[in-house]
């Protein structure tokens, strides 16, 4: 159901929980082709290192999470690059996460190590509003669409479920007590950290609602990111998958699916790809599935 402004103002205070109940469900369980002006990414320096404020905004009109959740993959094999998306997204069957499923079970380390190297990888999108962008000030004031990894949410989802009694739960993604997100973005090892990223005290976005309301009204939809129409069929993807690994996944069978484990470590891309985040970093893939071409 559609909300009012005045509506969302009035929830406010109990909007944390329904916010709780889905990072529960993420944490408990657990793009498209050329430039896309709406996102921002941070920009870096030399070194590889960054700072902006930024601010997670809530829903927009007519959705309910402020977030959306997808699955990737992106790996070369002999006939080219796989990047696309992953059908598990939908929660649906995918042609990739099948074929690793009989590459894990059939107990070699060959096949575990290719598992691995085409392991689906996560993201999310939200809105923001962007509060200093020192590399690029004319993005300041400006909403955007934002791709991060689960070590960004992980800060989002810590905010809303403090570990200690002394700390306030916080509704990141609220216009009126939410908070600024500065991150910090350090290269270590060749690979961006952002665990010295943190939130501001809790602040209202702006003293006048007309301007929030402003914000909000110049928001983007979610929906379109998993609408299923936008993702390729299964035979498309086994079609693709195919012409890449220039073999047959017709081998695989659903003693398999049942069997398999989810493949853990990811390891690191070609050389001449821009490399992927490491460790724990290694969901923060933005820069890798931007700087190759779909075939």
């Amino acid at each position: 159901m559609s909300q009012s402004f005045a509506e969302l103002k009035r929830s406010s205070q109990s909007s944390l929980d329904a916010l709780l109940k889905e990072t529960n469900k993420l944490t408990s369980n657990e793009s498209a082709r050329g430039k896309d002006e709406r996102f921002w990414q941070p920009a870096v320096d030399a070194s590889g290192n960054g700072y902006a404020v930024i601010r997670f905004l809530p829903a927009t009109k007519g959705e309910d999470i402020p977030w959306v959740r997808i699955f990737n993959h992106g790996f070369q094999g002999p006939g080219g690059w796989y990047i696309e998306n992953s059908l598990t997204t939908l929660g649906k069957d995918d042609p990739v996460t099948k074929h690793n499923n009989m590459l894990w079970n059939r107990g070699d380390d060959a096949g575990k190590d290719q598992a691995r190297k085409q392991k689906r990888r996560l993201l999310y999108i939200s809105n923001i509003l962007i509060v200093n962008d020192q590399k690029n000030p004319e993005n300041n004031g400006q909403v955007k669409l934002f791709r991060y990894g689960k070590k960004i949410f992980d800060k989002l989802n810590e905010a809303m479920n403090p570990q200690f009694e002394d700390e306030k739960p916080l509704n990141p993604f609220d216009f009126w007590e939410g908070a600024n997100f500065k991150m910090k973005i350090r290269n270590l090892e060749g690979y961006r950290n952002y665990d010295k990223s943190e939130f501001e005290a809790p602040s209202k976005l702006a003293e006048d609602d007309s301007k929030i309301e402003q914000t909000w009204a110049s928001q983007y939809s979610l929906n379109e990111f998993t609408d299923p129409s936008n993702f390729k069929t299964y035979q498309e993807l086994e079609a693709k998958l195919n012409k890449v690994l220039m073999t047959s996944t017709s081998e695989v069978t659903a003693e398999d699916v049942e069997l398999a484990p989810e493949p853990a470590p990811v390891v690191k891309p070609p050389k001449e790809s821009v490399a992927a985040a490491k460790s724990e970093e290694s969901d923060d893939n933005m820069d890798y599935f931007q700087s190759m071409l779909k075939d």
